[in-house]
């Protein structure tokens, strides 16, 4: 990932509501969530939504897939360990010890 990919990624998830629906398809999994249970599980009309899954997908770390009238979404984990790596790239001089180890449980 590049310094303009970075960025674009990390402006996209500055924003509350758009971390809190990339959180919520990072949960998920490579599964998914419908449009329509996202909404409803952060409580957002269906235009807020669209406006910021519309944002997430130009950044990258979201995609989505038709599925008849509905769209599943998922995370984009390749972007998102991208973006993890190009921002601890050279940490503290490419010692190990500082460097954040994944969340996965």
């Amino acid at each position: 990932m590049e310094i303009n990919d970075a960025t674009l990624a990390l402006s996209a998830l500055g924003q509350s509501t758009r971390l809190s629906v990339f959180r919520l398809l990072v949960e998920a999994g490579p599964e998914g969530r419908m449009a329509g249970d996202i909404a409803e599980a952060l409580s957002l009309p269906g235009a807020t939504l669209s406006f910021h899954l519309k944002e997430l997908g130009a950044a990258g770390l979201i995609s989505g897939e038709q599925r008849g009238r509905c769209i599943c979404y998922r995370a984009r984990f390749d972007t998102m360990n991208a973006l993890i790596e190009f921002l601890t790239r050279n940490c503290c001089g490419g010692t190990v010890e500082c460097v954040p180890k994944a969340a996965c449980k």
